[in-house]
């Protein structure tokens, strides 16, 4: 009797049930606000059973970092080298789709692992990126097929980063249509894009609360916010560690501070890309060659932006919440003038596609703004909306 109720308690698969809801709540919360007893509420257990599987908070979450990366190269080796392009990319799709609650933490907690763990995960990635690359080469042959291949791996793994609702058939016809824009657009398309962005220049630092914000920004991007002190903010400007406290109440409002200033610098430079549109589909490349230039000019500061917020307090997520709901409805309506048979989520859906396309192709161009970049980032995110 006693055995056939543990035997109901602890099913064969329990790690891989912890996995998963570990995973979830890391992407959620954020690698450090996640707590071991958060996620053995998820699972329906105890902390310390969760310390039978896992020695520590560290190693599951390597281990969930390292989930749906692993299933992707499975994916990939699974087919043969003359598989078709589209074969492979519905099968990378559903798999994303499928880990869609928890593999948001691959794109920006992954920073958080330790170098080795970190080198390793970028190996599969790559893996990934090189076979998908062979079948751009194959099929679309440009000079591009890797930028175009890692950009279309980013339309597809946006999926993670938010929860617009819809059928899970609907999310996977959507995210290939995407994949496909992606891979099959030309740079040309783009060519000139620059002259419909008017970027607003960040604020030059002209009190100790700005130059605070200035020496943060950087090191919360380069570190993680949860990583860096007080007092190396304050050494960066040549303060006492004491002294930030008579112009932040606390890090976190450093932080704050920083996403709102990221959402006012974006939101200035679409409304000035928007005035100089002159029809529906130049409307939306104007949007696309904004958001491209702001994100290849303030790196630092989107980053911080679009990595840090799910670790905020709910009171201070509602500001930089809302800021970024508002830019997302002014895409949307862009969108769906051009593409009117798509409705509210569907076009929220591949938005998000877009911004994927421009964090991983940035990223594969390490965010230089060599001559072109611009431009080819934006016939990217263009091709991903299909329009």
């Amino acid at each position: 009797m006693t055995t056939g109720s543990t035997a109901a308690t602890r099913p064969r698969n329990r790690k891989q049930v912890i996995v998963e809801a570990a995973g979830q709540v890391f992407s959620e919360r954020g690698y450090h606000a996640a707590s071991m007893e958060e996620i053995a509420a998820v699972v329906g257990t105890s902390a310390a059973a969760l310390y039978r599987h896992f020695p520590n908070k560290y190693a599951l979450f390597a281990e969930c970092a390292n989930v749906i990366v692993d299933k992707l190269v499975a994916v990939v080796d699974e087919w043969p080298p003359e598989a078709a392009l589209t074969d492979v990319l519905v099968a990378l799709t559903r798999v994303t789709v499928t880990h869609r609650a928890s593999g948001g933490l691959y794109r920006w907690e992954a920073r958080y692992l330790q170098r080795e763990d970190r080198r390793q995960l970028r190996t599969k990635f790559a893996h990934v990126v090189g076979r998908v690359t062979e079948l751009v080469r194959r099929e679309y042959p440009r000079s591009d097929e890797s930028l175009r291949a890692v950009a279309a791996l980013g339309a597809i793994g946006s999926i993670t980063s938010h929860r617009t609702s819809i059928a899970q058939r609907r999310i996977e016809e959507l995210l290939l249509a995407s994949a496909l824009g992606v891979v099959t657009s030309d740079p040309a398309t783009a060519a000139g894009s620059a002259r419909l962005v008017e970027l607003p220049v960040q604020p030059v630092p002209r009190t100790r609360r700005a130059e605070i914000l200035t020496a943060a920004i950087p090191l919360f991007a380069r570190d993680g916010f949860a990583n860096v002190t007080n007092a190396q903010i304050a050494q960066a400007v040549g303060l006492a560690p004491s002294a930030i406290y008579r112009h932040y109440p606390g890090k976190v409002d450093i932080l704050v501070a920083a996403c709102l200033q990221a959402a006012g610098l974006l939101a200035q430079a679409v409304d000035r890309s928007l005035r100089q549109a002159t029809d529906p589909r130049q409307a939306v490349v104007a949007l696309a060659a904004a958001y491209v230039a702001y994100c290849f000019e303030h790196n630092a500061l989107n980053s911080v932006a679009e990595a840090e917020v799910a670790g905020l307090p709910p009171e201070l997520q509602r500001p930089v919440i809302l800021a970024q709901r508002e830019h997302i409805a002014v895409w949307e309506q862009q969108l769906r003038r051009v593409r009117p048979e798509l409705d509210s989520r569907q076009t929220r859906l591949l938005v998000h596609a877009g911004f994927g396309v421009v964090v991983e192709a940035g990223r594969a161009l390490r965010w230089q703004d060599a001559p072109g970049h611009r431009d080819a980032v934006t016939a990217l995110v263009t091709g991903a909306l299909t329009v």
